[in-house]
């Protein structure tokens, strides 16, 4: 049980707390479904149910959007991960999670000075030639401050919040239980995939409280993109970095959403900023197999010389050399229509879920794909064509895993960038060249040499260990040992309902007893009386019907709960 499982009184209060906004925004008969109403009740805690009713009207992304806000930190993070989940939700549901904002005011910075000294070893302004007190942005986690080197250099301090990872633990030990209750006990949140979707923004979260991580993604991306010349990534200085706090180069540009300031007159060229940008998202994906997963416009600024800085990676995507080899398959099929391709590779993602309708769902992408026969490369929206496949996933209950949602919504940001900068840019146009250079690399054959060499390797210490294995298997058998693991869903649910109908069989027997014993003393004369009959069968009578009520009740409620499901 939750409730009964959890680690402190204050994780207690967290959940009242988080029910409770639950309750405001319209959700109490999922409360009362979960089964936490009752249980809070029975721990002395009540909720306040008053204006549910007021807020149910609203549509439940709204509904949702409001009550992650209402909730903090933790859960506007989540909401913000869950925006990049296409293929699980509308695009009613994305529009709202896209709104998600942590309105957070800055800390004082005497807030923050004990912190700091423990991190820098000395005050700020002794560290810093100049710091800048006042915040130059303020986040759900960290916040950000401007101070200069002794050396002269321009920099920025981003500094995380004091007490925020306890917080974000408490939440995500909640969050992880929650997800666990509603996937045990509302089938229709299954397609969601409730508790992936916790462990994924756990360890996203967990990695974005680490503030030196996040320098070392920058310094990992920014060697990436030394052949590109237009690329600038801030610098570290890891002299003041450490986990709670980070010292960066200070990007002084034209921010990505001012794109009024990019004109011929300050010597910037659109078409070509979205050609670069595009240039370089595409080489962090395809070829580097690491990039920026949130290259939104507050992410970027545009520089001197048509240069382009990408800073705060924070949260970076991450694929492998199969997953790359079946990116490319995926892309190439888009854009050269090849459906039946595309459908392998979707089909390979999203894994064999049980009930899915495999030659309908091949069907409906070829149908897909063919739309786009014989349309001109320049027409084709490549983020758009991605979000459409995700829609299609996403009516057949299928999921993709996490870096591949990543990687799509980042391509969607990407056009939509590039479309801001330039209403003529392409996409399908910049990506085609890459993606049959990248092709073209891969079967070369030095390249092809390579990877035959490494399945040799591998298939030989595979029969290497093969004598030992069979030996150990062998011998393991001889023992005794050999056992056979067999998982059946949703056993314990089964074994739950057994003994709830094995503890109501014994009532029912004791209920029978009881009538036949107090049937028996009626016909006994002797003895104590109350209202003219034997004392004791009156007894025995009415403790039968009590059970009897009792058990009636108990199953009326237990038929109405399986009718709400």
């Amino acid at each position: 049980m939750l409730i009964e499982t959890l680690d402190t009184a204050r994780d207690l209060g967290r959940l009242k707390e988080i029910l409770g906004v639950m309750v405001r925004h319209g959700f109490g008969d999922t409360v009362r479904r979960l089964g936490l109403a009752d249980r809070l009740e029975r721990a002395g805690q009540v909720l306040n149910w008053p204006h549910a009713a007021e807020l149910a009207r609203l549509e439940p992304p709204v509904q949702v959007r409001l009550a992650l806000e209402e909730l903090g930190p933790t859960f506007v993070k989540f909401g913000q991960i869950l925006a990049g989940r296409a293929d699980l939700f509308g695009p009613e549901w994305i529009a709202e999670f896209e709104k998600l904002h942590s309105h957070v005011p800055a800390l004082p910075i005497d807030a923050l000075r004990p912190q700091l000294r423990e991190d820098l070893g000395d005050e700020p302004e002794a560290v810093f030639a100049w710091f800048d007190t006042t915040p130059l942005a303020a986040a759900s986690i960290a916040q950000v401050h401007r101070a200069r080197l002794h050396d002269g250099t321009e920099v920025i301090v981003k500094i995380r919040r004091p007490g925020i990872a306890d917080t974000i633990e408490a939440d995500l030990r909640l969050l992880v239980r929650l997800a666990a209750l509603a996937e045990a006990e509302l089938p229709t949140l299954k397609p969601y995939r409730p508790q992936q979707l916790v462990r994924e923004f756990a360890r996203s979260l967990k990695r974005e409280l680490d503030l030196a991580g996040e320098c070392r993604h920058a310094e990992r991306i920014a060697a990436n993109m030394a052949p590109l010349g237009f690329i600038a990534i801030p610098k570290v200085y890891w002299a003041h970095t450490r986990e709670r706090v980070n010292v960066q180069d200070f990007i002084d540009g034209v921010p990505g959403n001012h794109l009024e300031a990019l004109t011929p007159e300050a010597g910037f060229e659109r078409t070509l900023l979205a050609q670069r940008g595009a240039h370089a998202v595409l080489k962090m994906i395809v070829e580097d197999g690491v990039f920026h997963a949130d290259p939104h416009p507050g992410n970027v600024f545009y520089l001197p010389g048509n240069r382009i800085a990408f800073i705060d990676f924070g949260m970076i995507g991450r694929l492998s050399q199969r997953r790359r080899d079946e990116l490319l398959q995926l892309l190439l099929g888009l854009v050269e229509h090849q459906p039946q391709a595309v459908a392998d590779v979707l089909l390979d993602w999203t894994g064999d879920e049980p009930g899915v309708q495999i030659g309908q769902l091949e069907t409906e992408i070829e149908a897909f794909v063919d739309q786009y026969h014989g349309v001109p490369l320049a027409q084709l929206r490549l983020g758009q064509m991605l979000a459409d496949v995700t829609a299609i996933l996403r009516d057949h209950r299928l999921a993709l895993p996490s870096d591949l949602a990543l990687l799509i919504k980042a391509f969607i940001s990407l056009e939509g960038m590039g479309r801001n900068l330039d209403p003529n840019f392409h996409m399908a146009s910049e990506a085609l060249p890459l993606l049959k250079q990248v092709v073209g690399a891969r079967y070369q054959p030095r390249a092809l040499a390579g990877r035959a060499w490494q399945s040799v390797r591998q298939t030989l210490s595979t029969l290497e260990r093969l004598p030992d294995d069979l030996g150990r298997l062998l011998r393991n058998a001889r023992r005794g040992r050999v056992q056979v693991g067999i998982e059946l869903a949703h056993l314990k649910r089964v074994g739950d309902q057994i003994d709830r109908s094995a503890n109501r069989l014994a009532m029912a027997l004791v209920i029978a007893a009881l009538i036949i014993g107090s049937s028996i003393v009626m016909t006994v004369q002797a003895g104590p009386t109350l209202f003219g009959l034997p004392a004791f069968g009156f007894l025995g009578f009415m403790g039968a019907v009590v059970c009897g009520l009792w058990l009636v009740r108990a199953i009326w409620r237990s038929s109405h709960g399986r009718d709400d499901d």
